[in-house]
């Protein structure tokens, strides 16, 4: 609340039109009703995926560094993808974490979801903590170039804060790891 009036207003859709249908998004424009009349928002559908952390027994966090082409350069993440069709979010996880890593885990904690840019995408991504890890085969999709490498909780933390993870998923996902582990304690 502002000066005791309440800000928030519910945007209407008037109507809404696809502009563009792809293999991994869709973009539609929605005329909606706002506060001063109508206006026009582009959404992103998305099918949304999962993110995982996954921490070895001596603590060490398993991550995959791999190019991305939107902000050209090499980023440092927590290993992910996207749902497929209905997928659950926790299958979506394990799937991820056997093909980017080549891990499985014995048990895998439901940290939360986001949402990553709510200002223009339905995207949503859960969030997991992955512990008890088993090695194993890793299985690249075709596309993929994936560097594999482990670092300590703690240190990716100080990367966060020092600008170097700059993948906002593997931020949030991080930082809640390590709080979830001091609540935890």
């Amino acid at each position: 609340m502002f000066g005791g009036i309440a800000m928030t207003f519910e945007e209407k859709t008037i109507e809404s039109e696809y502009i563009y249908k792809g293999a991994i998004l869709n973009l539609r424009r929605d005329k909606v009703n706002v506060i001063n009349g109508t206006s026009y928002r582009e959404i992103i559908e998305h099918n949304g995926g999962a993110a995982i952390v996954a921490m070895k027994d001596d603590g060490n966090v398993i991550m995959v560094k791999q190019y991305r082409k939107a902000p050209e350069e090499v980023m440092l993440e927590v290993p992910a993808g996207k749902r497929d069709d209905d997928e659950a979010p926790e299958e979506v996880a394990v799937r991820e974490l056997k093909e980017e890593t080549g891990y499985t885990a014995n048990s895998i904690i439901p940290l939360g979801r986001m949402h990553p840019t709510p200002g223009y995408s339905q995207e949503v991504l859960y969030l997991f903590l992955a512990q008890d890890l088993i090695p194993g085969e890793t299985n690249f999709d075709d596309n993929e170039a994936i560097d594999i490498c482990e670092y300590p909780l703690d240190e990716l933390v100080d990367m966060i804060m020092s600008g170097e993870i700059k993948d906002g998923k593997t931020q949030v996902a991080l930082l809640m790891t390590a709080e979830y582990l001091r609540r935890s304690k």
